[in-house]
């Protein structure tokens, strides 16, 4: 069996790491290309020495590890309490660890940390601290010098303040930065990100723009284009508006055509009456293609059941599948804490799955690697065997 998955929710963390570490062994077996680790908060004191055991047990060619607000392993969320997921996979191809880090320097923000693989590799699973790594810095220095990498995984969840979360690479911790490996095609997962969200309306080109500020969507105020599309909403869709607005921005504009998993979905912030213009998270050109959203329990899951079945659809079975949920998921939106990674086993059958509960989704839509907020984004591998050649 090439991947494996286990968790542990016991609060000592000599019993915890002995639990799921002895179970991804007798799955897999020693000297795993990959291990990942996601602890939650009540364990985070003690990774190094979990981490120290993952590597003794294990005998992985790399460990990566985070920690986090809750963990995923199997069809269950875990959440508000001590608990560890630990995954592992024999991948046959090439890994290559990478500890990053965004420097100010006379030149301004500089990505730091990238090595020759990357030139080669397909794909970075990447897991990186919330307050010092500023993420959007990052993906553009991604962008300019591997334009084709595929970048997955999400932001560390357990600490609400700088220095208190932690990350694992093989035999260090760090509380900054980021670290990853970097994967080759041969063992590069495929990505789905779900964003959770159906777009309402209709699309409408931004023909003035300031900023992250829609000033007129085909040549009539932004505000004007906004309440025509929630006026001609039923009753229960505009108490959905009323709760929260989103518009989606299509990530490629060479697509004539656009449906689930085309837009990057952006909150709407706020309105200018005066101005008749329309806020929202994200800079958005002059001549991109935009339109509003609403998201909901019931979107959110049907979307992430979808997504994960076009995926095995186009790739065929995955093998192992990596989670990485956001931490407004789960309870929050759901009421259930299993519910990312039950409606992913009911598309994918009992694969091994773990992963956590993020401040902060990392996964591309179009040609484009963003981060994402409300999402799930996973990393599904195949079979060494069975592989279909890279990530999409």
């Amino acid at each position: 069996m090439p991947f494996a998955a286990a968790s542990s929710e016991h609060p000592l963390p000599t019993h915890a790491v002995g639990e799921a570490a002895g179970a991804v062994l007798e799955a897999v077996g020693p000297g795993a290309d990959l291990a990942v680790l996601f602890v939650t908060a009540p364990l985070a004191g003690a990774l190094d020495d979990l981490a120290g055991a993952v590597r003794a047990l294990l005998r992985p060619g790399h460990l990566l590890g985070a920690t986090a607000a809750a963990v995923v392993a199997g069809e269950r969320g875990v959440e508000d309490r001590a608990a560890l997921a630990l995954w592992a996979g024999h991948l046959a191809g090439g890994v290559a660890p990478v500890r990053l880090r965004v420097e100010d320097g006379d030149g301004g923000r500089r990505l730091t940390g990238l090595t020759d693989e990357a030139s080669t590799a397909r794909s970075l699973l990447l897991l990186a601290d919330p307050f010092s790594f500023p993420v959007g810095a990052a993906l553009g220095g991604l962008a300019t010098r591997v334009p084709d990498l595929t970048v997955i995984g999400g932001l560390a969840s357990a600490g609400h303040r700088p220095g208190t979360n932690r990350l694992v690479l093989d035999g260090d911790i760090a509380d900054d930065g980021a670290v990853g490996v970097l994967l080759d095609a041969d063992v590069a997962p495929t990505t789905v990100v779900s964003q959770g969200c159906r777009p309402i309306g209709q699309p409408f080109i931004v023909t003035r723009s300031d900023g992250n500020v829609l000033l007129e969507l085909a040549g009539r105020p932004a505000l004007e284009r906004l309440l025509e599309v929630v006026e001609a909403l039923d009753p229960a869709e505009r108490a959905l508006a009323g709760e929260g607005l989103h518009c989606g921005i299509v990530a490629d504009e060479h697509l004539l055509d656009f449906g689930r998993g085309d837009f990057l979905v952006r909150t709407v912030m706020g309105a200018d009456r005066e101005r008749g213009a329309v806020a929202v998270g994200e800079v958005v050109p002059v001549g991109a293609t935009v339109q509003f959203q609403l998201r909901d329990p019931a979107t959110a899951g049907d979307d992430l059941r979808a997504l994960v079945g076009a995926d095995l659809a186009r790739s065929g079975p995955a093998g192992g599948v990596l989670l990485f949920t956001c931490s407004g998921r789960g309870s929050a939106m759901f009421g259930d804490p299993h519910h990312d990674a039950a409606a992913v086993r009911s598309a994918t059958g009992a694969v091994p799955l773990a992963g956590m509960f993020c401040a902060g989704e990392l996964g591309p839509v179009g040609r484009r690697n963003a981060l994402h907020g409300f999402t799930a984004s996973l990393a599904v591998f195949r079979d060494p065997d069975h592989h279909p050649g890279g990530a999409e």
